[in-house]
């Protein structure tokens, strides 16, 4: 689907604040509230927009360690790790990659002691054959 530049423009509003009100995104882009309503509706049924998450203020986030966990897995496997790291609520977000590793994780624990666990945990399930982490030191930007 091709976007128009209003709606990636209404995409970028919606990512810095998704409860903003129809009316204040209006006037933020110079549209009426009503073609606002409309094309959120639009994006929402065709999937574009597939849903809205909570972002937690940064303050509490420092209190959690983050780091990048980049997994190998057994080829055939790949179904029941994800599965199985899907289950894992330490873990936010999981992307396939390319390169010598297939996926990549952020984890978020209260402590190295925990993040230690959850790489081993990670490590031990079936059809993992390797990990690799970095702890995240500071988050310069996030949309």
């Amino acid at each position: 689907m091709k976007l128009t530049d209003a709606d990636q423009q209404l995409l970028s509003v919606l990512r810095e604040n998704a409860r903003a009100s129809t009316a204040q995104i209006a006037r933020r882009l110079n549209l009426s509230r009503t073609t606002v309503q409309s094309r959120i509706e639009r994006l929402e049924r065709e999937g574009v927009i597939s849903g809205y998450t909570v972002r937690v203020h940064d303050e509490y986030d420092r209190s959690h360690l983050r780091a990048h966990i980049m997994i190998a897995v057994h080829p055939k496997q790949m179904t029941s790790v994800v599965a199985a790291l899907r289950a894992m609520p330490e873990l936010r977000v999981l992307h396939s990659i390319s390169g010598s590793h297939d996926l990549i994780a952020v984890g978020a624990v209260p402590s190295v002691g925990d993040m230690d666990v959850l790489t081993d945990r990670i490590g031990a399930l079936d059809g993992v054959e390797r990990t690799t982490s970095s702890i995240v030191l500071s988050t310069k930007f996030e949309r």
